[in-house]
């Protein structure tokens, strides 16, 4: 089937199953992630509470607890209509680089603090070199982290003209 108003919408639905128990596999909370992937499946990227809870069947209070995860950490935006009451959640634009983004600045605030861990405990201490061995290793993530996201604005201008041609 071709085009959004002759989808399969069981397909659809086993679709944004599966993808958020994979999100929820890899550590996003099974709510937040069922409604990500059901964001991320409407040609709008925009949809309703009440849409959302008659997508994924749940209870309105499911929705509010989801979106206002998916809100605080960014993926997710509330807006509403001029002259309405009903708050509509949309994905963010460029989310999954903002969100690797925002990663990254952890990464930087993570060898701070560790870096206190190895002034504290010592180098040559096996607690130190533990904690400056975990150091390096967020060092090296944020390093790499840092080139792969200058990639991708690479990578997604070009395939974004792409799209167009």
């Amino acid at each position: 089937m071709t085009g959004a108003t002759q989808r399969d919408t069981q397909a659809v639905s086993q679709f944004v199953e599966r993808f958020g128990g994979i999100l929820a596999d890899a550590g996003m909370p099974r709510m937040p992630a069922r409604i990500l992937a059901a964001l991320l499946t409407t040609d709008s990227g925009r949809l309703t509470a009440a849409e959302i809870a008659d997508l994924l069947q749940i209870s309105p209070a499911a929705v509010s607890g989801a979106v206002r995860y998916l809100t605080t950490i960014q993926i997710v935006s509330r807006e509403r209509e001029p002259g309405s009451r009903r708050d509509i959640y949309r994905m963010r634009d460029n989310v999954w680089y903002e969100a690797t983004f925002r990663r990254d600045q952890m990464l930087q605030v993570i060898d701070e603090v560790l870096t206190e861990g190895v002034d504290t405990l010592g180098e040559d201490t096996e607690a130190g070199a533990r904690l400056d061995e975990t150091r390096e290793f967020f060092r090296f993530c944020h390093l790499e982290l840092g080139t792969l996201l200058d990639r991708w604005r690479t990578h997604r201008e070009k395939w974004l003209e792409q799209r167009k041609a």
